[in-house]
């Protein structure tokens, strides 16, 4: 998935983001609604995030260089970071807002109006969230998989809103009004939360365990028996690039040209895979005669012990540091 394409995307959101902050705030002023107020104040934070985001990927497309030598991808982490951060204060200031016009008794006008205008802004925001999540799944970019969750949150939200308008409309209870605005913005700071805790998690180089698992089984099936074992593996990601480095024990007595092809098939194994680019740094391991219990390869002309135990590779096996043998039965 080349950057350009994410770039265009974004971009395409950027500025629909910026109209449909428009459409609210004029559904907002139309109806007096902090109901609505509450959607239009995220839009502001969907269009700083957004623009946050559209720079980090710009950014994060960059080459790598001599300050930069695993390139700029961690960007995304701090955009995601702070679209989190803005959520949550957007939230709170809806609450803020509503606990006020509580207080004075604010009235409402032209609530159908207000429904339609914010009923059209959330169909939209559904469609460039579910647009942004796939294409952020697709290149792993955590940048717009936030940005998509953002979106599609805000969609539901907007969703229940003009559920909770209709009913204001047809009930005539103006201050349910408040109630679902201060309902909606606690939604609105938990869903902010997730976008910052994902985003510390990423700058704290935290294991993404499903997406290692998937590696690892990808391994473990196309596995053959001069590769003994796998250990020591770790995994980190530069935004759309994924790093991978393993310790793999091989046949001691190989060449290093085969043990180069035996890595350089992992390697494409690896990158055939995954839809981004891969980087592996596989460290090989000579066996010893321990490993002997643990290796299948029956043909070896130098074996010391039979054969007791095959160990499967999972993420329960191969991540921690330690060469793997059987013990004797």
């Amino acid at each position: 998935m080349k950057a350009s394409s994410n770039i265009r995307l974004q971009t395409v959101v950027l500025v629909v983001g910026i109209v449909l902050a428009g459409v609210k705030f004029v559904a907002w002023r139309t109806t007096h609604s902090n109901t609505i107020l509450s959607d239009a104040l995220e839009s502001i934070v969907n269009v700083v995030a957004g623009g946050f985001a559209l720079y980090s990927l710009i950014l994060s497309a960059k080459p790598r260089d001599r300050e930069h030598p695993y390139g700029h991808g961690k960007v995304e982490f701090i955009s995601a970071g702070i679209e989190g951060g803005l959520v949550v204060l957007a939230g709170g200031l809806i609450i803020w807002r509503a606990i006020a016009a509580l207080l004075a008794g604010q009235h409402l006008h032209d609530l159908d109006v207000g429904i339609l205008l914010t009923g059209f802004a959330g169909a939209v925001n559904l469609v460039m969230g579910i647009a942004l999540q796939r294409r952020g799944k697709r290149s792993r970019s955590i940048t717009m998989e936030a940005g998509g969750a953002h979106l599609l949150s805000d969609a539901w939200s907007t969703a229940a809103m003009v559920v909770g308008l209709i009913l204001i409309r047809i009930t005539g209870i103006l201050w349910l009004d408040q109630v679902f605005a201060m309902v909606f913005a606690l939604y609105i700071i938990y869903t902010g939360l997730r976008i910052f805790r994902r985003s510390v998690a990423g700058i704290m180089d935290e294991a993404d365990l499903d997406l290692a698992s998937s590696v690892i089984a990808r391994l473990e099936d196309a596995r053959v028996p001069q590769w003994v074992d796998m250990h020591n593996f770790r995994m980190i990601k530069y935004g759309p690039v994924l790093h991978i480095d393993c310790h793999v024990t091989l046949p001691w007595y190989y060449t290093l040209e085969q043990a180069h092809s035996e890595i350089a098939t992992m390697e494409r194994l690896v990158n055939d895979q995954q839809a981004g680019e891969v980087e592996l740094f596989i460290h090989m391991d000579p066996c010893i005669p321990a490993s002997c219990s643990i290796c299948r390869l029956d043909e070896c002309p130098q074996r010391r012990s039979p054969f007791r135990e095959r160990i499967t590779w999972t993420k329960e096996t191969v991540l921690g540091n330690a060469k793997h043998s059987a013990d004797p039965k």
